[in-house]
């Protein structure tokens, strides 16, 4: 089974996804780490980011794993601290808007996905990575609530300053940052994450019955 889980930045997703797959005892693939992964990989090497057809002959070339604890692995070095650095944040978006870069990547994710149970969460898992999973789940929450989440993440940088980076973000990423239309839409601006985990086991077993 495949769960998906889709939104924009700060809805949640991540830590979501991580929990719900260790309640279920499925793989979890944080695809937004695999682009992370490589553009760690494509800066230590010096590489222009601005060439899509080389990055994705990287990526294919170093294609990322996760371990099952869910470490971030990529030519055999777990990067999983490395790839949250600031700095991969402000260059990662340069990478993913590539579509030579995405569709070497979604082929990745598409294989990794199709060991076992998994959840998979991202920006466009439901619609086009895994379009025929079981269950199809997209997060949502209000832009004030999803700067503050962000900013415990990033200590030392205002709310302010991350409302209008998220804002940013969601209008470069809205192509690929659409529900699918099968898709259950959860807010979770009120929610706590456990309340958010149970919502999608629900489903889950329902799927399963």
């Amino acid at each position: 089974m495949i769960v998906a889980i889709d939104g924009p930045a700060g809805s949640g997703k991540s830590t979501v996804a991580s929990a719900l797959a260790g309640r279920l005892g499925f793989r979890y693939l944080d695809t937004g780490a695999m682009y992370r992964a490589l553009t760690w990989l494509a800066r230590r090497n010096g590489l222009a980011l601005d060439d899509g057809g080389a990055l994705a002959e990287l990526a294919r070339q170093h294609p990322v794993s996760f371990s099952a604890e869910g470490k971030v692995d990529i030519d055999g070095e777990d990067v999983s601290a490395e790839i949250r650095d600031a700095e991969i944040d402000r260059l990662v978006p340069a990478v993913a808007r590539h579509p030579e870069v995405r569709e070497v990547m979604r082929e990745r994710q598409r294989s990794l996905g199709a060991v076992g149970d998994s959840v998979i969460e991202g920006r466009d898992i439901g619609s086009v990575v895994a379009p025929s999973a079981e269950v199809k789940v997209f997060l949502v929450a209000d832009e004030g609530e999803r700067a503050r989440r962000r900013s415990a993440d990033r200590p030392g940088i205002e709310v302010d300053a991350l409302t209008d980076d998220l804002r940013r973000r969601d209008e470069r990423d809205a192509v690929n940052t659409q529900p699918a239309d099968d898709a259950v839409i959860l807010d979770t601006t009120e929610l706590g994450i456990d309340e958010v985990v149970e919502s999608i086991a629900r489903l889950v077993e329902a799927r399963r019955g």
